[in-house]
């Protein structure tokens, strides 16, 4: 049985905590968080901790803090395999003097959401064929979909995610405002949100593309600009252009 610890308390640490808390080929040693009363609840199921130096020898130690963290926190790891879950952090910037690995899930995790792991991509990283065997069969005990993805790679795809996911949301965040100026209840919009998201996993997000900016249809584009706020004008302004352009 692979034996864990889970450093930290916030959304990617609080999910991973609860699927290797299930996984029945895992054992989850130890949860460390800087404040111990956001780990009060694992009292019974696992160690809990909130001093770096009482940390637990464990095959893997996960860390799973903000980025501008990871140096100072792994620093303090002094056995086993050590990984954080980052998607924008290059592995060596990991201090541990031992082994560095990532374990990086690309999904956006919010602590009251359900998370279903087999759903989503683990992309890995390790310095040895041995260690990436090691959270292959991690992974695997917890989800299904493995990549092996080097730190350059997950740089770029981090930065992916941050169009199709991030930027998507907040255009969503216009409609809603949008919708609500005007009395139209948001949900109405929710079908088309879904045949889009489906579309891409047929054909290209390209060959997907429609609408006024797509059709190059000037008199529907002059009359949503009229309908839009100086900020939301500029955003328009400029996706039309990127889209003609492409």
């Amino acid at each position: 049985m692979i034996t864990v610890a889970i450093i930290g308390s916030g959304n990617v640490a609080s999910h991973l905590t609860n699927a290797f808390l299930k996984a029945s080929d895992i054992r989850l040693v130890q949860v460390y968080a800087r404040n111990i009363e956001t780990i009060k609840h694992l009292e019974g199921k696992t160690s809990i901790s909130n001093h770096l130096e009482n940390l637990c020898a464990v095959d893997v130690t996960i860390i799973a803090v903000s980025d501008d963290a990871i140096q100072e926190v792994s620093a303090n790891i002094k056995q086993g395999l050590v990984v954080h879950t980052s998607g924008s952090v290059a592995m060596s910037a990991l201090q541990n003097s031992g082994r560095k690995g990532v374990f990086y899930a690309l999904q956006s995790f919010t602590k009251k959401q359900e998370i279903d792991f087999s759903t989503i991509p683990f992309c890995l990283e390790a310095e040895s064929v041995k260690d990436l065997q090691l959270l292959e069969s991690i992974t695997n005990s917890i989800g299904k979909s493995v990549y092996h993805i080097n730190s350059k790679q997950r740089k770029k795809l981090h930065l992916a995610a941050v169009f199709v996911n991030n930027f998507t949301n907040y255009m969503y965040s216009i409609g809603h405002s949008i919708c609500e100026e005007n009395e139209v209840p948001f949900k109405i919009l929710l079908p088309l949100i879904k045949e889009t998201a489906k579309k891409v996993t047929l054909i290209s997000p390209k060959e997907a593309q429609t609408g006024p900016a797509k059709r190059n249809d000037q008199e529907t584009i002059a009359a949503h600009l009229e309908n839009l706020n100086s900020q939301q004008q500029k955003i328009y302004t400029l996706l039309t252009k990127s889209i003609q352009e492409n």
